[in-house]
């Protein structure tokens, strides 16, 4: 594991040279969002912003991997000036190509969808009190207990749980206020969800997924058809559902305020996203 300072993020000048000349030197960085390249209250900083836009600058495929539904990504890829490429959101449910030729300036290549209902089923019974809420294949979110987030892009429309079992879903969220976050994790650890994937949050969160669905697997894919070496990623993140980018990317890079098991998965650790960790290391990539 490498700590880096300012200083000791400094690219090889011999990789700088000639950077874009082919497809075969072209980076892939992959950039969380909160916690990365924002703080917890949404500000994303000056530098942050200008590093981030110096990497697109250069011709480098930067592409932002996120938790976030489409709604909420798509502020932050206008933030940074990405028109060309592609984005990752509902941690590897959807995946984006941009291009300022197209409607909206986007088009989804692919939804990861599943069944959501025994997974809400079982957590249910053991988190009665919890909120739920859940995206559908046409992007609509579905809640119980007036639950609402900016993660989700759009608001919530309020059902009954019965009509949140019978939906497909691309992204599922439990959110508890009634339980603490170690209560929480005991109850998900006894449920044993099968047939998804999941992670938790810094809170009392729990985001879900199809089956064997990450940021990770979306990028890899992503990777695949670009056509860039494995050793041409970078990733940036700082949270639970970034642990897998972080060990699929060449260069994985967890953010200073992260977690232990986050901060093992990485090959370096930045500064915090209070002092602007993500830029450090964008900078280091021009």
């Amino acid at each position: 594991m490498t700590t880096l300072t300012e200083t000791s993020v400094a690219g090889n000048d011999d990789r700088r040279e000639n950077e874009n000349d082919n497809n075969g030197l072209k980076l892939m960085v992959a950039l969380d969002v909160d916690g990365t390249l924002v703080d917890h209250d949404g500000h994303m900083s000056p530098g942050v912003r200008e590093a981030a836009q110096a990497v697109v600058a250069a011709g480098h495929e930067v592409m932002i991997a996120t938790g976030r539904s489409l709604n909420a990504t798509l502020p932050v890829i206008e933030n940074i000036g990405i028109e060309r490429g592609y984005a990752v959101c509902c941690n590897g449910g959807v995946t984006l190509r941009l291009h300022p030729e197209l409607d909206n300036g986007y088009e989804v290549l692919h939804k990861a969808t599943f069944d959501p209902a025994p997974a809400l089923r079982a957590l249910r019974e053991r988190l009665p009190a919890a909120k739920y809420a859940l995206e559908d294949e046409d992007g609509n979110f579905l809640s119980t207990e007036r639950f609402q987030d900016p993660s989700f892009g759009v608001e919530a429309v309020g059902v009954d749980f019965h009509t949140m079992l019978e939906a497909t879903a691309v992204r599922v969220v439990v959110f508890s206020t009634e339980n603490t976050p170690e209560e929480f994790n005991e109850a998900i650890e006894h449920v044993g969800l099968a047939g998804v994937t999941y992670s938790v949050g810094w809170t009392a969160w729990l985001d879900i997924a199809a089956a064997g669905v990450t940021k990770a697997s979306a990028l890899e894919n992503l990777r695949l058809q670009l056509g860039i070496d494995p050793d041409r990623t970078v990733a940036i993140g700082d949270g639970r559902n970034d642990i897998e980018m972080l060990g699929w990317a060449g260069r994985g890079v967890a953010m200073g305020q992260a977690p232990e098991e986050v901060i093992a998965a990485a090959d370096e650790v930045t500064h915090s996203v209070f002092d602007d960790g993500a830029a450090h290391v964008l900078r280091s990539l021009l």
